[in-house]
């Protein structure tokens, strides 16, 4: 069910671009990618925030009877609940009730599969956890301490439990540093072989795993479902020019994140961070695409805001309009005019997918220098590496050299001279 404050926008964030329909949809299909059955749901209008159960006293005997009516077990609240709203709900209703967040953490905590994935999860569900320790429970009374009659109040059941919820998430973030400490070895090692990294982002759905197994030959999981893919993977990818880069599928964004999950997404902003070119990929024929995209940026213009992210990440961002099979004639149409602004795709098959490696050729080249090489007919292995690591512009073969024009990064110029240097008998 929805809240509503029967504003344009949805409830918490404002998103004016965004209506209820929409919103429940998307909650809908949240329940849905866990295994839950959606046997009723309704959007209820909020003149005002009760601080007791948020909805008011009719909206929750509503609910009550229509839970009971069809049986249902779990009830979803697509909005943020206290903890004493959430208690005060389950006792009206007599079932289990969630929030959005409580929802999200479910779906991460079935979906991380690497290491640091869990973790930072089970960090997320923790620190939830921690605001929900309300005194609902006998077993929470205040127990006593020392001996006999000398002894005060000691600690209570409630206090012994977040005592270990906090150690336990101490234990975790040092564990946590660990991981982050050796996968910064492995980007150090990527560093030395430089090669450029793609970074795929998105509002989760938009098709990015589709994208990305389409332009790799990878297998990575991809379903119509969101969060279908939560930890980061990397691919190789040849592009036109013979260029060699790593591309980078991350997990999807979705609006109103709890703010407990911002840590269990540091993975896969490093890689955008560290990404050479950013592909935003969106659902164009998703008919909520606009406020997606939205929600995207704000995302990105907040890592701007913590340091994370530089401020011209759009100058190296391509905008990839994805699922471009399910649009109809007019809405084709109506997207002749963007020009090399967005370029329109269809992961599934595979149309647009030969300009799109194009354009990052291109964008990856410009700027990039000329160099004038000329190797010996023995420098076979030069050759090779040159056609490697740069682009070949121009080869022109003579009896005594081969004279080429090659587009390469100044970091790649210095490592090959100083592969040249090693060789005997090589001369530009």
């Amino acid at each position: 069910m929805l809240p509503w404050t029967g504003r344009t926008g949805a409830e918490d964030d404002g998103d004016a671009l965004r209506p209820a329909e929409a919103r429940l949809e998307e909650a809908s299909a949240l329940a849905v990618s866990i295994g839950l059955g959606v046997r009723w749901r309704t959007i209820l209008p909020l003149r005002a925030r009760r601080p007791s159960t948020l909805l008011g006293e009719g909206q929750v005997e509503l609910a009550g009877q229509q839970v009971k009516l069809h049986g249902i077990a779990v009830a979803v609240v697509d909005a943020q609940l206290s903890p004493v709203q959430q208690r005060n709900l389950e006792r009206a209703w007599g079932c289990k009730v969630i929030d959005r967040t409580g929802l999200i953490l479910e779906i991460f905590g079935e979906r991380a599969r690497t290491r640091e994935g869990s973790l930072q999860v089970e960090l997320a569900h923790l620190d939830y956890q921690r605001t929900r320790l309300v005194r609902s429970w006998t077993h929470l009374e205040r127990q006593r301490g020392g001996f006999g009659f000398l002894g005060g109040p000691g600690e209570s059941q409630i206090e012994i439990d977040r005592r270990l919820i906090g150690d336990r998430m101490a234990k975790i973030r040092r564990e946590l540093d660990e991981v982050r400490r050796t996968r910064g070895l492995h980007r150090g090692a990527r560093r030395r072989v430089p090669y450029p990294v793609i970074a795929l982002v998105g509002y989760t759905n938009a098709g990015k795993s589709t994208l990305f197994n389409a332009l790799t030959g990878a297998e990575v999981y991809a379903q119509h479902q969101l969060f279908a893919t939560l930890d980061p993977t990397m691919r190789g990818l040849k592009l036109p020019s013979g260029r060699s880069v790593i591309l980078s599928d991350t997990v999807g964004f979705i609006s109103d994140l709890p703010h407990q999950l911002v840590e269990a997404f540091r993975a896969t902003l490093e890689e955008v961070a560290e990404a050479d070119i950013i592909l935003h990929v969106r659902d164009i024929a998703h008919p909520d695409s606009a406020a997606q995209r939205t929600d995207v940026i704000a995302v990105l213009d907040g890592m701007v805001k913590d340091g994370t992210l530089d401020e011209v990440w759009p100058e190296r961002t391509i905008e990839v309009l994805n699922k471009g099979d399910l649009l109809d004639d007019a809405a084709l149409s109506g997207l002749a005019g963007l020009g090399e602004r967005a370029l329109l795709v269809s992961a599934l098959t595979g149309a647009g997918l030969d300009r799109l490696r194009a354009a990052l050729d291109a964008k990856l080249s410009a700027g990039l220098p000329v160099h004038r090489i000329a190797l010996a007919p023995v420098e076979g292995a030069a050759l090779a590496w040159l056609y490697a690591h740069g682009e070949v512009l121009d080869r022109r073969d003579s009896g005594e050299a081969i004279h080429l024009a090659v587009r390469l990064s100044p970091e790649d110029r210095a490592r090959f001279d100083s592969r040249r240097a090693r060789e005997p008998g090589a001369h530009d």
